[in-house]
């Protein structure tokens, strides 16, 4: 080991080398006599930079730091699912049996359990062809979820041997791959990937097909493509989390991952054991079963906060690979952008606006651009879906890293407080929220549910932007001066706001809304308008409208037509003509 090695700089997480060639950029280290996990951020000729993953208090000018020749990365193989990661990719189940409740600083533990037995199938016979992305493997990693070992993206070759089926762990060879060069290669059930480095596809395919989540405002209003990105922006208690917890359980992605990146550790705890509780509702298994969690809490080291991100989407990339649709929820990307002003504080670098470092904007595109619905180099499609939550400080959307995310994310579903403080959940505000996926996702809509869907959603937006315009007028001279059409537009848009977009997450038949019902919600609430907007015009007062009780009605909707009960709106039809047919009878 070359002692010229040594610590001679410590500035909270960043440590620096003087008069040292030994290392290279991005490379993974071990810090101090503890072997903290660090990365080499920064070279010159004079001294080298290191941003220390774990706490250094204690650390001293002249501790040694080890290189390992490699970049940061973590060990993918199965075991990754169901399991409780921090930011570096270490499993926080086996830290707890090393140290306890308290993560100890230089816990060497790997992300997988090398102990544990998988029963795996070979999927290849000696004399294939493999190339990157090849699956030659499988085992059943969860009840629900089949993990598929795929070869590194950067090695082909021909099968040379292969054991038979059985009971390996993650670092046995199963097979033995020669490449072009003569070179053998084992492979084992797992393999090593930095994090930074995105994994490779063959081929990016268009975003034509939706992320389904149950959420009327979303799928109906504010849709979401798989291998799309959207941001969540909130501020304090407008539901940023719940709304997550919402679609982790709702969306139809195969796969979820949920990165808690800077949050409150009662709250990361809270979604802990939330989902440890959650009963996935597609195969009747616990939520755990294909969940990974990443859990990097506001009291851990602020340079982890920033890798946990990459960590989280490599899994994601990973499983990708295997054909999965996975979704990955980030709460919140605020926090990770404050880690990554404080470390630049510390670099003493040049800072941008509000303090932030220069390159915060190339920072997010890197993320943000890693989703995506793809065909992968096996040949099967995959997608990467990313929500990323935003927490600006008081609410304020103007602020850079807000600003930032809305230049990289197709999809800003903007809460707002006026809205969560009235109990109006999704809070979830349709006048400034927006989606850039409509033109994508229309063909599908009108394949899958009639060219009457896009109309009626076109409905409610034009019934919504209306009320938004004539509620200005209201606020300045009463509602008393507005036509009767107005007042009927007003009334509809209430039922809308109400009885359409607002969603009780702790209801059975409400908590999740399949596309159809949501359809004919909308079909029932547009056909009273128009009935309605008929009989207005033949001067019929909107009171004698409004007293027939058929908009209080309609708010109720939601809850008393269960979901496999679509016929009943049918009935609803039927009582609406009946009524309004009277009234104009009179």
């Amino acid at each position: 080991m070359d002692n010229k090695n040594v610590i001679t700089g410590i500035n909270g997480p960043v440590v620096t080398i003087t008069d040292t060639d030994a290392f290279s950029m991005l490379e993974m280290v071990y810090v101090g006599d503890e072997r903290l996990i660090g990365e080499v951020i920064d070279i010159t000729d004079k001294k080298t930079t290191v941003q220390v993953y774990e706490d250094t208090t204690g650390l001293k000018p002249g501790d040694i730091v080890e290189g390992t020749h490699s970049p940061m990365g973590i060990l993918l193989g199965p075991g990754i699912m169901d399991n409780i990661f921090d930011g570096i990719g270490r499993p926080l189940k086996a830290i707890e049996e090393i140290s306890g409740a308290f993560i100890s600083r230089g816990a060497a533990v790997s992300s997988l359990d090398e102990n544990r037995l998988w029963n795996v199938q070979l999927c290849v016979k000696a004399g294939d062809k493999l190339s990157g992305g090849s699956i030659y493997a499988t085992c059943e990693e969860t009840e629900i979820i089949q993990h598929r070992c795929i070869v590194p993206p950067d090695l082909s070759g021909i099968v040379e041997s292969v054991m038979p089926d059985g009971q390996y762990k993650v670092n046995d060879t199963v097979a033995v791959l020669k490449d072009n060069n003569g070179v053998r290669h084992n492979l084992t059930l797992c393999h090593y990937w930095p994090i930074r480095t995105p994994r490779p596809v063959k081929k990016r395919l268009p975003a034509t097909i939706p992320l389904v989540t149950g959420q009327r405002v979303i799928d109906t209003l504010l849709p979401i493509a798989k291998g799309g990105s959207a941001a969540i922006p909130g501020g304090f208690g407008t539901g940023k989390t719940m709304t997550q917890h919402q679609l982790a359980k709702w969306c139809d992605a195969d796969i979820i991952v949920y990165i808690g990146c800077g949050e409150r550790g009662n709250e990361m705890s809270q979604v802990l054991s939330e989902f440890s509780e959650l009963i996935d509702p597609k195969s009747n298994r616990p939520m755990t079963d294909r969940t990974v969690l990443i859990a990097n809490t506001s009291n851990m080291p602020v340079a982890a906060r920033e890798a946990s991100i990459y960590t989280g989407i490599t899994i994601a990339e990973y499983y990708r690979d295997m054909g999965y649709d996975v979704a990955i929820m980030a709460d919140s990307t605020s926090r990770w952008a404050e880690a990554l002003r404080e470390i630049s504080g510390r670099l003493e670098e040049m800072p941008a606006e509000e303090g932030f470092p220069a390159y915060l904007p190339s920072r997010l595109s890197e993320f943000y651009e890693r989703a995506g619905r793809v065909k992968v180099l096996s040949g099967k499609e995959g997608s990467v879906t990313i929500i990323g939550a935003v927490s600006p400080q008081g609410a304020d959307f103007s602020e850079p890293v807000t600003q930032n995310t809305k230049r990289f994310t197709r999809c800003f579903w903007a809460l707002d407080k006026s809205l969560a403080y009235a109990r109006h959940y999704p809070a979830i505000n349709w006048m400034t929220s927006y989606s850039e996926y409509f033109s994508d996702l229309d063909n599908w809509f009108a394949t899958n549910y009639g060219e009457d869907f896009i109309r009626l959603r076109q409905s409610v937006n034009y019934l919504l932007h209306e009320e938004d315009r004539l509620m200005e007028i209201v606020k300045l001279i009463g509602s008393d001066v507005l036509p009767d059409d107005q007042k009927l537009i007003i009334e509809v848009a209430r039922v809308i706001r109400v009885g359409f977009l607002q969603q009780n997450a702790f209801h059975q038949e409400d908590t999740y809304v399949p596309l159809e019902k949501q359809k004919k919600m909308m079909h029932v609430i547009i056909h009273l308008y128009q009935k309605a907007k008929v009989l207005v015009s033949t001067s019929i007062p909107i009171s004698r409208i409004t007293q027939t009780g058929l908009f209080d009605k309609l708010t109720k909707m939601k809850y008393d037509i269960p979901n496999d009960r679509l016929d009943m709106f049918d009935d609803y039809i039927e009582q609406i003509d009946t009524a309004l047919a009277s009234i104009s009878h009179i």
